[in-house]
């Protein structure tokens, strides 16, 4: 089939994924619950902060508070993500949706490709519209306008783009919920690492290290080189999260995490592709 009929097909898997994903109850009752979590934390913006008496700036207050709900928020889409992921291959199997579909003039990376878009849309609109109503949020309750929290929104979408792909990989090796565990293992890990990274970093782990007689080692190691490759999850949020005010970066810097993560999406979307040749369709 020729590219340019391809896409068409592509679109219309995409749009029947997200339309089918939409309608599931499971799916509601989630994006229920995190709206109105959401909700839930306007009252802690609001007009005037005080400490010990003193009147803080609200926008200081504000985009410290709104850069912790982002990760938050990030996070937590993440994993429903890759709850929606694991079992869509498994479902469109049972229901005999992959062998109807597949028995017509259709490539099977056709159809990875349309379920891969249609689920990073969904997660992309997901994330987009929570992170949508805290900046309505800090717009009308304290009048402070952070369009740059929309753009951060979508530089995260490409940790959504991970872990859809890998799960959706990971399910075709082995049972849906531990392809789950996994992937949300491979984040967690992650997360921790760069919260170490970042701690031994600080100028007060510095100075310990110092007084303890224990240097820095500059020398690079079997677990820096783990760390380096490993995927960079917190750092894609932590990218991201720099363009709310002026935070300044450590580590790798903005553009890292951004390659690392893409780099991971490219080679598990070709792994994917190759793998689901191999499936059996019945």
């Amino acid at each position: 089939m020729k590219t340019s009929n391809a896409f068409p097909t592509i679109t219309r898997i995409a749009k029947y994924t997200f339309n089918d994903e939409v309608r599931q109850k499971s799916f509601l009752i989630m994006f229920a619950i995190c709206a109105i979590c959401v909700f839930l934390v306007r009252g802690c913006y609001h007009g005037d902060y005080l400490v010990n008496g003193q009147s803080l700036d609200p926008g200081t207050v504000v985009r410290a508070l709104s850069k912790v709900i982002f990760h938050i928020l990030a996070a937590g889409v993440m994993v429903i993500a890759a709850l929606l992921a694991m079992r869509i291959f498994r479902r469109d199997r049972n229901e005999g949706l992959q062998s109807c579909v597949l028995s017509k003039p259709i490539g099977r990376w056709q159809y990875v490709a349309g379920k891969v878009l249609g689920l990073w849309g969904l997660s992309v609109l997901f994330m987009f519209t929570l992170h949508g109503i805290m900046f309505l949020i800090t717009s009308i309750n304290v009048n402070v306008i952070m369009p740059e929290y929309l753009v951060a929104s979508l530089v995260c979408s490409i940790n959504l783009l991970f872990v859809i792909v890998a799960v959706l990989l990971l399910s075709l090796l082995m049972p849906d919920i531990v392809a789950f565990l996994a992937v949300l293992g491979v984040g967690v890990v992650g997360f921790v690492a760069d919260g170490i990274a970042a701690a031994s970093q600080s100028q007060m782990a510095q100075m310990m290290m110092l007084q303890s007689g224990n240097a820095p080692q500059s020398n690079l190691t079997w677990w820096k080189v783990v760390y380096y490759v490993w995927p960079k999850l917190l750092g894609v949020q932590q990218s991201a999260t720099a363009m709310i005010g002026s935070e300044s970066f450590t580590g790798f810097g903005p553009f890292y995490p951004l390659v690392n993560v893409l780099l991971y999406c490219l080679v598990l979307g070709a792994l994917l592709f190759l793998r689901f040749r191999k499936e059996d369709i019945i």
